[in-house]
């Protein structure tokens, strides 16, 4: 059964078209992903979905009573606690005992108590009131409040803490509970594994697979579309295509159906091109013997091509991130040694007593909670922390390329022209050119760095890494704000790196294709596997039975 139809909608933001003509049928047990480049449209299209924008032109209908939530990108937080948050999601809920509490203050009026009709009126009011409020589950709201913040695995201590004290993974945990709460039909997600450890990302599956309804999900997470959908929706150029079965399908089947088209296109191309040329044999004919008939089969030809079901030409290879990533030397054997590294701020312990060694042409993922220390772990490799006792020891030829998740190594008051240029020396038509292979405008070239998107500045740290020619690299949550085919595209340079990988990560399908052996932080310690996350979840698996 159909829960929301879109009919031909076009959308428009200051004079420039998001998508025009629209369609999209959505039944109550979809499934799907929605995918695309960044700038496509696709928050847009949830926020449409979601009734929360306007289309410009078009219709969207919804089914009669119809719930849809919308957990958005972004969640700044409040002075209200996490308990609170969610306790006001169910505005619903708020107004139907606003109009009890005013039942009940008419009940206590003389004149209604005088007045046995009204008196009547205002009791089965208020016992609708009552049975309505029942029903929609006010009487368990707090319960179940709490019941999801327990099973979203935020911890008890922070949840009457203000929502801007909290982390951005917290605060999307609480916005995922604030959508769930409302008990919904539909179920729209708008990046929800931003922030989210391994941990609570296989909780956020374990959800959308349990939730009774439909579910559109935007992710640049693979593994998750992979895990939670059985169709994916493409949007792109301001059209949507529609994909049978989870992401790896929609990819080999995009493919395929990109070389179909290539082909088609190319015979089509011909057969027009064969049509042309009679054409102007014929046109040439009847303008020699005036003869109506070649002047007729001329006509005739054009009406051929005129009728054709043209095949677009494919797109076959978009515009990517130009990025090659090689050592400027081939350095030691042994890359890093952690000899009993211990590290702490304050007296908060963080890493107790490390013992590793990575060795040339290693691909390493570390994995862990949020907060285990993944990144203090990435900062003593790189020399960015010293260790508080112990010993961090470097090969002597190592050079040590460091891409920060906070992207403090940048600073913000630059430009991206700045810093190339201080990377190595070149002119600056050269340094325009080179941040054009990592998708820069000639505008954004000459923008301060504190003025660019996450994926922007990503995008400029791995420009440094590739000038720089490191012979190891480490790596911090680097496709965090990278769109899937920017992620792919680092996955392929790293795989052709002739250098060493040390790589934080929570992207499960990326460790699949870079590492070959996992660290796993967990109170203070290190644990190894051999093999990426799904190696790991198996060893993981045997070791628990």
């Amino acid at each position: 059964m159909l829960v929301i139809n879109v009919h031909a909608i076009d959308k428009t933001i200051g004079g420039r078209t998001i998508f025009s003509g629209l369609s999209w049928e959505i039944d109550e047990q979809a499934r799907v992903g929605l995918v695309g480049p960044n700038g496509a449209g696709k928050s847009t299209l949830l926020r449409l979905l979601a009734n929360q924008d306007a289309v410009t032109g078009g219709e969207i209908t919804w089914r009669r009573g119809l719930r849809v939530t919308l957990l958005p990108q972004h969640l700044p937080g409040d002075e209200r606690s996490a308990l609170q948050t969610i306790l006001g999601a169910r505005s619903d809920l708020a107004q139907i005992e606003a109009a009890i509490q005013r039942c009940e203050a008419q009940l206590g009026d003389p004149a209604v108590m005088a007045d046995l009709g009204r008196m009547d009126a205002v009791l089965s009011e208020h016992a609708r009131l009552l049975e309505q409020f029942e029903a929609s589950g006010g009487p368990r709201l707090e319960n179940d409040a709490r019941g999801w913040l327990n099973q979203l695995g935020l911890a008890s201590e922070l949840w009457e803490l203000p929502t801007t004290a909290l982390s951005g993974g917290q605060r999307k945990l609480i916005g995922l509970a604030c959508c769930l709460i409302q008990q919904p039909d539909v179920l729209l997600l708008d990046e929800p594994d931003t922030h989210l450890d391994l941990a609570h990302r296989q909780q956020l599956e374990q959800i959308v697979r349990a939730f009774d309804g439909a579910v559109i999900i935007i992710s640049h997470d693979r593994y998750l579309l992979d895990e939670t959908v059985t169709s994916i929706a493409q949007l792109d150029g301001g059209r949507l295509t529609l994909w049978e079965g989870n992401y790896s399908a929609y990819a080999v089947e995009r493919e395929l159906a990109l070389q179909k088209q290539a082909q088609d296109y190319s015979a089509q191309q011909k057969e027009i091109a064969q049509l042309e040329e009679a054409i102007a044999r014929f046109k040439l004919w009847a303008s020699l013997v005036c003869n109506e008939r070649h002047a007729r089969q001329a006509r005739v030809k054009q009406m051929q091509i005129d009728k054709m079901d043209k095949v677009e030409k494919p797109v076959l290879e978009r515009r990517k991130l130009g990025l090659q990533l090689r050592s400027a030397a081939r350095g030691g054997q042994k890359i890093v040694e952690l000899r009993d590294v211990s590290h702490a701020f304050d007296d908060n312990l963080i890493l107790l007593g490390l013992e590793e060694t990575v060795w040339r042409g290693e691909r390493v993922g570390i994995i862990g909670a949020n907060g285990a220390g993944k990144s203090v772990l990435g900062k003593l490799i790189s020399g960015q922390y010293e260790p508080t006792s112990g010993m961090v020891w470097r090969g002597p030829s190592i050079e040590i390329g460091y891409f920060a998740q906070g992207v403090e190594t940048l600073e913000h008051s630059s430009t991206p022209l700045d810093v190339v240029r201080h990377a190595k020396a070149m002119y600056e038509g050269q340094a325009v050119a080179f941040l054009g292979q990592f998708l820069f405008s000639y505008a954004q070239c000459r923008q301060p760095i504190g003025t660019l998107s996450g994926g922007e500045r990503a995008r400029l740290q791995l420009a440094l890494l590739m000038l720089k020619q490191p012979n190891c690299l480490v790596l911090d949550e680097p496709t965090n704000h990278l769109d899937i085919d920017s992620a792919e595209v680092l996955e392929r340079a790293l795989e052709r790196y002739d250098g060493t990988v040390i790589v934080i990560s929570h992207d499960r399908y990326f460790l699949d294709r870079v590492a070959d052996r996992l660290l796993v932080v967990d109170d203070g310690a290190l644990a190894g596997y051999v093999g990426g996350y799904s190696a790991y979840l198996e060893q993981a698996e045997l070791i628990r039975a």
